[in-house]
């Protein structure tokens, strides 16, 4: 993979764009986004990530998914990889709740957890819904299975689970997003933030700055416990 971070991106951005438009897609819209960090000189480095998220709103109902990959290498050796998948359905049974149900899977070449596997459902409500400003949040339980690299070993576990979701447009073409997970066993708390700011630069295209944090209250031994990311994006915009 160590060469594949920028094709990885355009390729998914593409299908994304190709699949939105055939029959069987045509109400899904979302957004891929792709960016990649060279550098050279007294020491060379590479990273790159992709992120890919759709929805479809049927009458109640919800569907959305994601996928999210992170990659990063230096003169020696790669340094980072790790990809996530997620998907989520919503049941709105009134105009400010909801139920939902989903799927998280991550796996962590690098990580303290080899991989995070969260199954879930709970309920949900809308905060505020408007032109310029959304807010939602969620509660529920889980059940979580973790793939520990040092010692090695697996656990599952019960989890309680929190997230909020923000969005806010300060004009037509400048949007602040922000997402936070929690997912709480009695052996760690994992949380995640990820903050975003996105400028159109048409209908289609716009450049996102980001950063994200990611935090586990207990981390195997040698792993430090907070993560954090800052990205800058191509998002392109899958209507």
């Amino acid at each position: 993979m160590k060469n594949l971070s920028r094709p990885l991106g355009i390729a998914l951005l593409v299908t994304a764009a190709s699949a939105a438009n055939t029959p069987a897609f045509a109400d899904w819209t979302g957004k891929g986004q792709a960016g990649v960090v060279l550098s050279t000189g007294n020491s060379e480095s590479k990273a790159g990530n992709v992120k890919l998220a759709l929805g479809e709103t049927t009458g109640p109902w919800t569907h959305t998914v994601g996928f999210n990959a992170v990659y990063a290498s230096d003169s020696a050796s790669t340094t980072s990889q790790r990809w996530e998948l997620l998907g989520q359905t919503n049941y709105k049974f009134d105009a400010h709740n909801f139920v939902f149900g989903g799927l998280r899977y991550e796996d962590d070449r690098f990580g303290g957890y080899k991989s995070q596997a969260t199954l879930s459902g709970g309920i949900g409500h809308q905060f505020l819904d408007t032109a310029d400003t959304k807010l939602s949040g969620q509660v529920g339980l889980g059940y979580k299975r973790t793939e520990q690299r040092n010692p090695a070993g697996t656990v599952s576990a019960l989890a309680y689970l929190g997230a909020l979701d923000f969005r806010h447009s300060f004009n037509a073409s400048t949007t602040l997003l922000d997402k936070l997970s929690v997912e709480a066993t009695s052996d760690n708390t994992y949380a995640q933030n990820e903050l975003a700011l996105e400028v159109k630069m048409s209908d289609k295209l716009a450049l996102a700055v980001g950063y994200a944090v990611r935090y586990n209250s207990s981390p195997p031994p040698a792993f430090r416990k907070t993560d954090t990311l800052t990205t800058v994006n191509l998002v392109y915009q899958i209507k």
